[in-house]
């Protein structure tokens, strides 16, 4: 969990990325929880809120807020369970501003969402989310950065949507709109007899 104020450098590369795994000797979805930073950038859920894992505020007014690198990063079998609202996603994205770096990560086999941004600025490019339990990538709260080069990876026996989007469930017309932009975005699901749904749009958000 990296709060407000504080960075993650965390700098790998394309030959020797940095791994955040499970200690298990038989590793398995939600084993650990995730990585979860909170930054100071605009959120619509008044001007700050309060994280759902880890108790801490994000959001504020400073979109170029930085929070450091994540760069060639992989997390594998996350989403440990808070209680029965609450679980952590591979990465969780609080109201992380544009001066964030953001760049070739994946999530593997983790136990809710791969990817989820609570508003924010950041832009996120090369995300791979492989075998998430829940949503690939979710968003809500107002987030209005940029994505582009995502891949989603369905297992076959888990896996809800490929893209699950909201501005806010409560007051959809609540500002800033969640309006990304995504560009080259491929998503792979479990197959037609799965019955899920590759990308759902709702309450209110927006996007190009």
């Amino acid at each position: 969990l990296v709060e407000q104020g504080g960075k993650i450098m965390a700098e790998g590369t394309s030959t020797d990325p940095i791994v955040f795994t499970s200690g298990a000797a038989t590793p398995a979805r939600g084993d650990w929880g995730g990585i979860i930073i909170c930054g100071s950038a605009p959120i619509n859920k008044g001007t700050t809120a309060t994280a759902e894992v880890g108790d801490v505020l994000y959001g504020g007014t400073a979109s170029t807020d930085d929070s450091g690198i994540l760069q060639y990063v992989r997390v594998e079998y996350t989403g440990n369970a808070i209680n029965t609202e609450k679980e952590h996603n591979g990465f969780t994205f609080n109201g992380v501003g544009s001066g964030t770096t953001l760049s070739y990560l994946q999530a593997y086999m983790g136990g809710d969402d791969g990817f989820e941004f609570f508003g924010g600025t950041v832009d996120a490019d090369h995300l791979v989310s492989t075998g998430s339990k829940d949503d690939c990538f979710d968003w809500t709260y107002g987030w209005t950065g940029a994505g582009s080069y995502w891949i989603a990876e369905q297992a076959s026996d888990e896996g809800d949507r490929g893209i699950e989007a909201d501005n806010q469930g409560g007051a959809n017309g609540s500002t800033p709109f969640s309006n990304p932009t995504l560009t080259n975005i491929t998503l792979v699901g479990r197959g037609v007899s799965a019955g899920k749904v590759g990308m759902k749009l709702r309450e209110g958000t927006k996007g190009d």
